[in-house]
């Protein structure tokens, strides 16, 4: 049994043979957060998506009910996902201040939590119809529009303040 290194590329970031990708500055960028009040608590995720020259294709954002923060996570980038699939955008960057969320899309963590494997799987299943995919970590503050769509759908809920 070989083992794998943490810069290894996970099978679905390698590029495929059968797809010729375009460059990565053809992509779409999408920022996503989610977050729930309490944790769990109620949840809802926002994503803002751009395109190559930085204007807005799309804000998405919805409640999600009573749910952990992760799950919000995760659903925001399921919901870009779906956007870059349906929209037959197929070089898609994504951009999340979730650690936890990027390093296991990389790879790098395993995932654990019975709630979040499926989402994963999801997640991964969607990302292996992209010709090319990435995800990187940011900080909270280069996602405050993808965190402001979360809170204005929470506090539309009546839920107080975050």
């Amino acid at each position: 049994m070989t083992q794998k290194s943490l810069f290894d590329k996970p099978e679905f970031e390698k590029p495929r043979p059968e797809l010729k990708p375009r460059s990565a500055s053809h992509a779409i960028k999408a920022n996503i957060d989610g977050g729930a009040r309490g944790n769990p608590g109620p949840a809802a995720y926002g994503v803002v998506i751009r395109d190559a020259k930085g204007e807005i294709l799309a804000e998405l954002s919805d409640y999600l009910g009573i749910q952990t923060n992760n799950y919000a996570e995760y659903s925001g980038l399921l919901a870009a996902l779906d956007f870059a699939v349906r929209e037959k955008h197929l070089s898609l960057k994504v951009l999340s201040d979730s650690e936890l969320l990027v390093r296991q899309m990389q790879g790098r963590y395993k995932v654990k939590s019975p709630g979040l494997i499926d989402l994963c799987d999801r997640a991964r299943a969607l990302v292996r119809k992209l010709e090319h995919f990435s995800i990187d970590h940011v900080l909270r503050h280069y996602n405050k529009e993808a965190d402001a769509l979360v809170n204005q759908v929470l506090d539309s809920r009546g839920r107080g303040a975050r």
